[in-house]
């Protein structure tokens, strides 16, 4: 029996039901298209409009989640520039994408391809990266090695170098000192302890239980003093005499030596006075200086002068003499957080980011010479001179870290680096300096001697 071939008509074009043109046959919306889906050339079923692709939204959050974590791991995180970086971060190869960054960063594309000299404002720009701590590095998972923007180390800078890191306190530290011709450091913090390191082996040799705490430590002579609320703590270590010095109302702040004076800032404004009295190696109340309308959180002798900054943004200049309030410096908008005084000029440091220079006039008053600014608050500063005699001034900032500032042009030296702010910074002989943070650590550094004077010698 013959087949029968199967015939199909002659102007039927040959097609299936994927090759059929766009809102075919079918009435029905396409399930795929409404989700976002749809991947056919020409689907049977109806797309009524442009697609609003949920999925393609999803993708491009997604690169950008995936971008800015890159970025924030070199401290510099952007989520809005995150879908404008390159088609290598928009395909979603997020290890591409960022050292397309960092190589956009060190220079242009040309110089890319054609590596050449590098630019002032590209040198400037790795300056300022380089003087930052990497945070990841910090907290001990930064995965970049060496192609991190940011230091892995605690400091930049050169001619000084850190000792040691003197760990026990448990909250942040509030005091320094070095006192003369003692081979120990005094400490102390928030948690009301006091420690005592030695010198040579950097152990901590004894804890002094204070009952409160600490709002500063400072020493003099064979004198440690230590300020916590309503009183001063008062401790020769020579003679192992302790004493008490009531008076005060609310924390003591500051405390500083002055001819032959103890003084005592306090959280209601008040400074309190002792006079030492010699036949009993003690101290006896003075004075109440009145004044200042907020807490009084630093002071300084200078030039048969006490100075002393407070939250009330101001600095009031007192004489030793008479201990009269002689003039009321209005220069800070903000808290005056520490205050030195450097050859004839009185520097003053406050979180308004500034430090301000004061020089005398041909009238005897105080005005500001020069404002040096700050990025972050300034939290407090200290003076010392390094190997080659020049002066620096240590200043520490609101950033977690310290700038070395050469005086009297404020170029920078160097800076150190904490997990946390450096509440204080102290001088002690030799070239040594400490910083204390506000996880309680204590940090030693120290000056090294130049090398041509070390080959000399």
């Amino acid at each position: 029996m013959a087949t029968k071939a199967l015939r199909r008509p002659a102007n039927r074009p040959e097609r299936s039901a994927y090759s059929r043109p766009v809102g075919g046959p079918s009435k029905s919306v396409c399930i795929y298209w409404a989700a976002g889906r749809c991947t056919k050339e020409s689907c049977r079923f109806l797309h009524p409009g442009a697609p609003e692709s949920s999925m393609n939204l999803h993708i491009s959050k997604q690169k950008a989640l995936v971008w800015t974590r890159e970025e924030t791991s070199t401290g510099k995180g952007n989520a809005y520039n995150a879908p404008q970086k390159n088609n290598a971060a928009q395909k979603g190869n997020a290890y591409n994408a960022h050292q397309k960054s960092i190589a956009a960063q060190k220079g242009n594309a040309t110089q890319k391809s054609n590596p050449g000299p590098t630019s002032n404002a590209t040198q400037t720009s790795n300056a300022i990266q380089k003087s930052q701590v990497c945070k990841y590095w910090v907290d001990g998972n930064c995965v970049k090695g060496d192609r991190c923007l940011y230091l892995h180390k605690w400091f930049s800078g050169k001619g000084f170098s850190m000792l040691a890191k003197l760990q026990g306190h448990k909250k942040a530290v509030t005091g320094i000192a070095l006192p003369e011709r003692s081979n120990k450091l005094y400490s102390a913090d928030k948690d009301g302890a006091a420690r005592v390191w030695d010198c040579y082996n950097g152990q901590c040799d004894r804890v002094v239980n204070l009952s409160d705490e600490a709002g500063c430590l400072v020493s003099e002579g064979p004198w440690i003093f230590i300020g916590v609320p309503n009183l001063v703590k008062a401790w020769n270590i020579e003679s192992n005499a302790e004493f008490n010095l009531d008076g005060p109302a609310g924390q003591v702040h500051a405390i500083v030596v002055g001819k032959e004076m103890l003084f005592a800032g306090a959280q209601d404004g008040v400074i309190y006075v002792w006079k030492g009295c010699p036949q009993t190696n003690s101290f006896v109340p003075a004075a109440t200086l009145k004044g200042h309308t907020g807490p009084v959180v630093c002071l300084i002798v200078g030039a048969n002068r006490l100075y002393s900054g407070s939250v009330d943004h101001t600095i009031r200049v007192w004489d030793l003499d008479t201990l009269q309030c002689v003039m009321t410096l209005k220069g800070h908008s903000g808290v005056v957080m520490s205050l030195i005084c450097w050859d004839k000029f009185l520097l003053s440091c406050s979180l308004d980011c500034t430090i301000k220079v004061w020089a005398a006039t041909e009238r005897g008053s105080l005005e500001v010479t020069y404002t040096h600014s700050e990025e972050h608050g300034v939290l407090d500063l200290a003076g010392m001179t390094d190997p080659e005699t020049k002066p620096i001034l240590l200043c520490s900032c609101n950033d977690n870290s310290v700038r070395l500032l050469e005086l009297p042009s404020f170029s920078e030296r160097g800076r150190l680096f904490a997990k946390r702010e450096i509440r204080r910074i102290g001088v002690g002989p030799g070239g040594l300096f400490f910083s204390g943070d506000a996880t309680g650590l204590v940090s030693v550094w120290k000056w090294m001697e130049p090398y041509n004077k070390v080959e000399s010698s």
